[in-house]
């Protein structure tokens, strides 16, 4: 099992969590919605459930629900700034389209490989 992080998106995570003043680490996950299936969530993780997995990568602990595993497997975050927008972006191999938007995505009807 891998998620990975870019070195930019690792420091944005640290300094995130560093300001926020709490937290155990990264908790990465999908949700249905969009025009291609699922989107993204990211949020700092405060706990750890019966329900989660927990990696690490580049000294982040990184929490991701079991359910949600399938579809993140081999994914690498990176943290880009361009212009005035600062965004995280995924590199999913699960991923088989996205939206115009790049909000959503989807995967093929055998699902995660």
């Amino acid at each position: 099992m891998s998620i990975t992080f870019t070195e930019s998106a690792a420091r944005q995570i640290t300094t995130f969590i560093t300001e926020r003043g709490e937290g155990i680490g990264f908790r990465l996950g999908v949700k249905r919605t969009g025009c291609s299936g699922f989107a993204y969530v990211v949020d700092v993780a405060d706990h750890i459930t019966k329900d989660d997995v927990l990696l690490e990568n580049r000294g982040i602990k990184i929490v991701v629900n079991t359910e949600h595993l399938p579809l993140l497997e081999g994914t690498e975050i990176d943290f880009v700034r361009q212009g005035l927008s600062n965004s995280f972006r995924f590199r999913n191999p699960n991923v088989s389209g996205e939206c115009g938007c790049g909000e959503s995505f989807s995967v093929d009807a055998h699902g995660a490989r």
